[in-house]
């Protein structure tokens, strides 16, 4: 391994850490600043973290993988995700950001739930807390497989350390350097990281399809283009071999938006409700430019690979082979630190939203209710140091099938609390019974749906993604129950001056 890589992913992991530091010293005097960063995140911080949460590995593995397989034709989850974005942002962004602070300055979304609802808050607050606590082990779990599969196949042999394999060394180190900065800096470390790491895929996504495009061996638009046609004809096709249920099912990816944690948990922290629009302009602008680098990655580099020769064995590594392949070290080093920047961000995000529901939702409720504010902040450190070696110890197989977990906790995240964030929010007659229904009735679908196997073969067709059901069945459990029970009164209209 060049001595140019290894000095560029040091830069990266010291800066990392600086910002901790720098948060440590701002921003961690008490619940609120630890959790939420004193809602004081500027807009530009505020739209990339939540985007560089939203996205992790998938966005340069994934994705790009994808399309390099199979064509354009996967693009279309790329845009079920980039509509769902703006929806989320336009609907549940100023209203959440609005109605957390009044309903008690609510610092989680399962505190918030139980003081929108009162009637049903300790069922909702315990259910929805527990959900998010399991669901992100498994999901940070599924990041530190990626963060140790770059380990393992873009240095080698080169980090064995003993028994540790380069894989487990990978793992491990990945945990490390996210909770040197989070369990030290909070909030405001992992929305300060989370925009570096933004900047750096974005500068990523934009240089490497560039590069094997118009670079030595690329040949431009029109080459590219003559030689995918050979592989394909159908290959920049956007609907050959798309059904109705593959359409739906890539496209309500988008759903899932609406009931993600460590995405939604940005609008709460947002400086004010006015800068919202502000920080929508920035979060879409960036996401468009990342999601068509990734299809243009995906895309050319299947042309590249072609024309030059290359053998690509597992379609999801095309980033890291080019990567090693087309640039001096020291830029490769900063490419992988993209990627380590794309794991880490959604890592960091998910580890502080578990901690903070294990802090507000666990022990301030059942355990130490007049916790001071110094001692909650110290619960949640040693809360999130707990997940992160829990998620590592699920990790610590290569082989797992984790990282196919993903797809179906976004699944059960979008169908839980999807539907029950919208229309808490939009709806003066819904009820707490109606929220602890659709709650209940969205993730108890989806991992039926999955147990059935209705995800991948459904009546003798193809499989329908789990979150089409799941959200139709909790958006209907709301409605009904809600209208079934009596209002209490208690929803607070949303202030407009």
């Amino acid at each position: 391994m060049a001595i140019g890589v290894w000095i560029s992913l040091l830069i990266y992991f010291g800066l990392m850490i600086g910002i901790g530091f720098y948060a440590w010293r701002k921003s961690t005097a008490s619940s609120e600043e630890y959790m939420l960063g004193g809602r004081q995140l500027s807009p530009a911080v505020a739209a990339l973290s939540a985007g560089a949460s939203d996205m992790s590995g998938w966005l340069l593995l994934g994705l790009p993988g994808a399309l390099y397989a199979s064509g354009l034709v996967e693009a279309w989850i790329g845009i079920g995700l980039f509509v769902g974005a703006l929806v989320n942002w336009i609907v549940v962004a100023p209203r959440l950001r609005e109605q957390t602070e009044r309903y008690d300055n609510s610092l989680t979304i399962p505190q918030f739930l139980s003081n929108r609802f009162p009637s049903k808050a300790m069922a909702l607050r315990t259910v929805s807390a527990i959900i998010i606590v399991v669901f992100f082990s498994v999901y940070t779990a599924s990041g530190l497989v990626a963060g140790g599969k770059l380990v393992q196949s873009a240095f080698g042999e080169v980090v064995n350390i003993g028994s540790f394999s380069d894989y487990s060394v990978g793992v491990w180190g990945t945990l490390a350097v996210v909770l040197a900065y989070t369990v030290v800096g909070g909030f405001l470390a992992v929305s300060l990281t989370d925009f570096c790491q933004g900047v750096i895929m974005m500068l990523a996504l934009i240089i490497m399809p560039a590069v094997v495009l118009f670079g030595s061996g690329g040949g431009g638009y029109a080459q590219a283009s003559e030689t995918l046609a050979q592989v394909d004809p159908n290959f920049l096709s956007l609907t050959n071999g798309l059904t109705i249920i593959g359409f739906l099912s890539a496209v309500t990816w988008g759903l899932g938006y609406f009931g993600q944690p460590h995405i939604i948990v940005r609008f709460m922290a947002i400086r004010s409700v006015s800068q919202v629009s502000t920080a929508r302009n920035i979060g879409m602008t960036w996401m468009g430019i990342s999601l068509i680098g990734a299809v243009s990655l995906g895309v050319f580099g299947r042309a590249y690979a072609v024309r030059n020769g290359l053998n690509v064995e597992d379609s999801e590594t095309i980033f890291i082979v080019l990567a090693d392949l087309l640039f001096n070290p020291f830029v490769t080093g900063f490419l992988y630190a993209a990627l380590l920047a794309a794991v880490m961000s959604t890592i960091s995000s998910q580890l502080l939203v578990a901690s903070s529901s294990l802090t507000e939702d666990f022990y301030r409720l059942f355990l130490r209710k007049d916790a001071s504010e110094s001692e909650s902040v110290l619960i949640g450190r040693v809360s999130v140091l707990i997940v992160g070696i829990v998620a590592a110890f699920i990790a610590s197989d290569p082989n797992s099938q984790v990282l196919g977990l993903v797809s179906n906790a976004w699944a059960g995240f979008g169908a839980a609390f999807g539907p029950l964030i919208i229309l808490s929010l939009v709806w003066p007659r819904m009820s707490g019974a109606g929220a602890v229904a659709g709650l209940v009735a969205g993730a108890v679908t989806v991992i039926a749906w999955i147990a059935l196997g209705w995800n991948s073969g459904f009546l003798g067709g193809p499989g329908v993604y789990e979150i089409i059901p799941g959200f139709i069945v909790a958006w209907l459990a709301i409605y009904v129950v809600s209208l079934a029970t009596q209002s209490t009164g208690e929803y607070r209209a949303l202030e407009t001056n």
